[in-house]
């Protein structure tokens, strides 16, 4: 019983450190692969319109996930962040 108790509370604070925006409200941060502009390299073979993701550690240790779409200019849209937890078991496998 104590396992699932501890298993929906895990669910339920990962769901609430879900961070999803609408895409004209996101802005790059540091480690965004936007941050600072466009990269120098274009997706040359990938199609117009697919998307991708992005994972990276913010300066604060932070865990991100960024999905980029790709433009009909090669450009990348960023188009949805969340950030992304680790839970760390103790020694007894505990949270």
């Amino acid at each position: 019983m104590e396992k699932i108790v501890i298993a929906a509370l895990a669910a339920l604070f990962v769901t609430s450190c879900t961070q999803t925006r609408s895409s004209s409200e996101l802005e790059p941060i540091p480690g965004s692969i936007t941050y600072g502009g466009q990269p120098r390299t274009k997706l040359t073979k990938s199609p117009i319109g697919s998307t991708f993701s992005h994972t990276f550690l913010d300066t604060t240790g932070n865990g991100w996930s960024e999905t980029y779409q790709i433009q009909a200019d090669r450009s990348l849209k960023l188009i949805a962040r969340r950030r992304t937890v680790d839970f760390t078991l103790d020694p007894g496998g505990r949270l």
